[in-house]
């Protein structure tokens, strides 16, 4: 479900806060009054929206709810992410704060406690009169249900549910890429449900995206060199449709990453909010959290490692709206709430990691629509995991997951309303009425007069209409018309039935099918139709390599004269082809744009700059604000890579220049946790390529000497922790050092440089200057104290390094560092990595100051130390570093 980001400088937080012990937090006056409830004043809410806190289940021994939604009584019913089901009577809107919402652990079955009759739920639906519940679960002896979905059913009309019913086990490897959330279709008589990518696609009972799905990259596989998903292939997370026993399925969608929620609007078009892989950032295969429109048949190119298609690719659909970084939770339209038009009609997708809900507003466009987005709901710390539009039209959401705190608040609207005209199918675009039309034959054994509407639509220029016409052709029997494509004339017509062919096709028809496609005047192509064209070679010959080896040479020199095309997308898919092929040229080429190439600013451009989330969370904006830092050059890796599996062409020359490129990746950029270990596969292969006798000199070349053994990470220089570290708590620290005596000055210091608190820290001269001097520590906090603040930093905030949040009139908010202020603007400072880098903010345009909620200090800074070490760093920072201090000296003889 979260995003588990590892960050591989954890401990440069140290030094860009101070150890901090006290504070008192002051607000700006503003035309936002504050409540003085810091987990009500931390949010930043839009003008005339309030919100309330209904209930807190980590105070209650609840758990950490990740799921919800209303029965037919209008009760809430909530999942703890480990553990029991809850409902709860809420509350009325406007109720006095006296009146709590009543809260019933629901013991499923009759079970004795600690046992857990249903519960796990990463997503619920209560419909049909039965509690759906996604269950997310390795069988033990708490709850013997493994990762299913299941439906509960209260039959004897107690009011409790005590039958239970698997419709359906779920295979793979699920845990938080699992199965997740449910909706009612559009028309009430089924569901719709949607699974992350390591779950197995099931056997279907039908397929609108035809099962003959492959990993269609010829793009040299390196798979995650952490082992994410290693196991996972085509076609990635799914959405199906099942009537309500569960006993008809149906594949709607395919190709997800991630996707955790999905919600349709008021005709019937499916929205998901996908996941980023944050490990990949930086490189070319990376694609951010994005909104996806989910049409009939959609494929949306998830595939394991960098093997990711390109949004731009004819066989899969490109997102409407790239958000950014982050863990998206849940989407759900707005249409129920009592809010101003504006709002009803938003799709609201929440993210996790960096607290924050996005109001999308959609505006159809052709066959598909146009996305803006707005910060509807943001703070810090704000884990955002599920939210419904209850019955009394109010906006419901909850925090936790992963055990974190969990929060039950509620959103309604305080000004008057406006009228409100819902969106009809004869509103939408003709384009958009087409799409549907061809959606209609999605289907195996669908009319046979689908296929001369759908050749029609095949030269399309709505890529939406264009795609639901291949499919069309992909439902009918190939016989019926694959010599139509082959003899297309239209080269347009011609490129995509030859791809929907290929799909469905053998060896034996693939030089024919190569040979149609050389037919085509490449030049008189726009840059579109030229890319669909090179992926619709590019599939041939991944699933027909042995069927086109008659036609490669031709092939080669069909495309050669067009490489480099002077575009970073065709680019990529010549260098890919050309290799694949082994034209002479090809290296040469290829390495002459790997020295200069240039990335594309707006390619999948997203709403949120990564800048603006390091200060939302630390422990996850800290890692992008390093790589922010030292960005990745991404087409010159996807190069990189290319030459990295190509084994001919190769000069003495080309391969120095190579492999110097290669030593230089290494260690002047900084991309996600797998960066250096796909810098690295890139690299043996290539080396797999060289004589044995060279293959030392091209080994140090390239870098050999500067990595880990496992590849994935750069040697530290330095003395490093020897662990096994711990998860250090206060109290078992504190017993620790509570009588230091004889320890290591030399060792505490490094330690003290080994989690990078000298970066940014000054003892005895020696340090960074971003956060205060540490010399006197000792003499004025006691060890409890030191341990405190490092452990848990948000305990006390010092109001001299906290991070400052900026609420914007425009809407939205800035989050970051106030470095200084004037009359008229603040300063703000957004990267640790990069502090010369200051935004200016008109102090016109802001409404409210306050101060973040959260320590920019992560915690458990200790955490990578044993219990010497930590005896070792705790004496230095007592000491001061001053050798002749008490811990230092031999303890007395007993």
């Amino acid at each position: 479900m979260f995003h588990k980001i590892t960050i591989k400088n954890l401990f440069v937080l140290a030094g860009i806060v101070a150890i901090s012990f006290a504070c008192s937090q002051k607000e700006e006056e503003s035309a936002r009054k504050l409540t003085g409830n810091p987990k009500i004043d931390k949010l930043k809410l839009p003008d005339g929206f309030v919100a309330e806190l209904l209930y807190s289940p980590g105070e209650n021994d609840q758990g950490s709810w990740v799921a919800m939604t209303f029965d037919d009584k209008g009760r809430m019913i909530t999942s703890d992410q480990y553990g029991f089901l809850y409902r709860l009577e809420l509350p009325p809107i406007g109720s006095d704060s006296t009146v709590k919402a009543k809260v019933e652990r629901l013991h499923v079955g009759n079970v004795a406690e600690p046992q857990v009759g249903m519960g796990y739920g990463q997503g619920l639906l209560y419909a049909f009169n039965s509690l759906y519940v996604m269950v997310n679960h390795n069988p033990n002896e708490t709850f013997s249900q493994p990762t299913g979905l299941y439906r509960i059913q209260d039959l004897d009309g107690d009011d409790q549910f005590e039958t239970v019913t698997q419709i359906r086990e779920l295979k793979g490897s699920p845990g938080e890429h699992g199965p997740h959330s449910m909706k009612v279709t559009p028309d009430g008589k089924g569901i719709y449900l949607i699974a992350g990518n390591h779950v197995d696609v099931p056997e279907m009972d039908a397929y609108r995206l035809p099962n003959v799905w492959q990993e269609d990259n010829l793009f040299p596989l390196i798979k995650d060199p952490r082992g994410h998903a290693n196991n996972r292939m085509a076609p990635g997370g799914w959405i199906a449709r099942i009537n309500p026993e569960g006993t008809e399925w149906e594949l709607i969608a395919a190709g997800f990453r991630n996707a955790f929620d999905f919600d349709y609007n008021e005709v019937g078009d499916i929205f998901a909010y996908d996941a980023d892989m944050e490990w990949d950032f930086g490189m070319p295969w990376y694609r951010p959290n994005r909104i996806n429109h989910v049409t009939s048949g959609a494929e949306f190119g998830w595939r394991t490692g960098n093997s990711k298609w390109s949004p731009n690719y004819p066989d899969n659909l490109p997102a409407i709206l790239n958000i950014g970084q982050g863990s998206p939770t849940n989407a759900m339209f707005g249409y129920e709430a009592n809010f101003p038009s504006k709002y009803k009609k938003a799709l609201y997708a929440f993210d996790w990691s960096f607290g924050m809900i996005y109001a999308i507003h959609l505006t159809p466009n052709g066959a598909t629509y146009d996305a803006e987005a707005e910060e509807f709901i943001s703070g810090s710390p704000l884990p955002l995991t599920d939210g419904a539009i209850g019955p009394d039209g109010a906006f419901y959401f909850a925090t936790g997951g992963r055990r974190l705190e969990s929060d039950l608040y509620r959103v309604t609207y305080t000004g008057d309303l406006d009228s409100y005209s819902p969106m009809t199918e004869a509103d939408l675009p003709q384009e958009a009425k087409t799409r549907r039309e061809l959606e209609k034959y999605h289907h195996d054994g669908a009319p046979a007069d689908g296929l001369e509407k759908a050749w029609a639509e095949l030269s399309n220029k709505d890529r939406y209409v264009q795609y639901a016409a291949r499919l069309v052709l992909e439902h009918q029997p190939v016989a019926t018309w694959k010599a139509k494509a082959i003899a297309e004339a239209d080269p347009v017509k011609k490129i995509h039935a030859n791809l929907a062919l290929a799909h469905h096709a053998s060896d034996a028809d693939a030089a024919g099918m190569l040979k149609s496609l050389m037919e085509v005047d490449y030049k008189a192509l726009s840059d579109k139709d030229k890319q669909d064209l090179l992926r619709t070679i590019e599939v041939i010959l991944y699933r027909y390599d042995k069927g086109s080896a008659s036609v490669k040479t031709q092939l080669a020199d069909y495309l050669d004269p067009h490489f480099p095309a002077n575009d970073n997308m065709l680019d990529r898919s010549l260098s890919v082809l050309l290799t694949q092929l082994d034209a002479p040229s090809a290296v040469e080429k290829t390495l002459a744009l790997l020295k200069n190439a240039k990335d594309d600013p707006n390619y999948q451009k997203t709403f949120t700059a990564s800048s603006d989330l390091i200060f939302r969370n630390p422990q996850y904006g800290m890692d992008i604000a390093n790589m922010l830092a030292n960005v990745p050059p991404a087409q010159q890796t996807y190069y990189a890579t290319v030459l990295g599996g190509a084994d001919k062409g190769w000069t003495p020359e080309l391969r120095e220049e190579y492999f110097g490129w290669i030593h230089n990746a290494l260690t002047a950029y900084k991309g996600g946790r797998s960066y250096v270990g796909f810098i690295d596969r890139a690299r043996k292969m290539a080396l797999s390529n060289v004589a044995e006798a060279e293959f030392a000199k091209y080994d140090e070349m390239s870098g050999g000497k500067l990595l880990s053994s496992s590849g994935n990470d750069i040697i530290e220089t330095g003395v490093q922790p020897e662990g096994p570290g711990r998860r250090w708590t206060v109290d078992m620290a504190d017993t620790l050092v509570q009588n230091l005596s004889g320890r290591d000055l030399v060792k505490g210091k490094a330690m003290f440089g080994a989690v990078m608190c000298q970066s940014c820290h000054t003892i005895q001269g020696e340090g960074g200057f971003i956060g205060p001097d540490l010399t006197q520590l000792g003499s004025r906090f006691s060890p409890k104290d030191i341990l405190v603040a490092t452990i848990d930093p948000n305990a006390t905030i010092s109001d001299q390094y906290h991070a400052t949040v900026l609420e914007l009139k425009a809407g939205g908010s800035i989050v970051g560092k106030l470095n200084d202020e004037d009359a008229t603007n603040y300063y703000i400072s957004q990267n640790p990595f990069a502090p010369d880098v200051i935004k200016t903010v008109p102090k016109s345009d802001v409404i409210l100051k306050k101060n973040a909620e959260v320590s920019i200090m992560m915690p458990g800074l200790i955490n990578r130390l044993n219990a010497e070490e930590l005896k070792d760093l705790m004496a230095y920072l007592i000491s001061g570093g001053n050798p002749e201090h008490a811990v230092y000296q031999a303890a007395p003889a007993q």
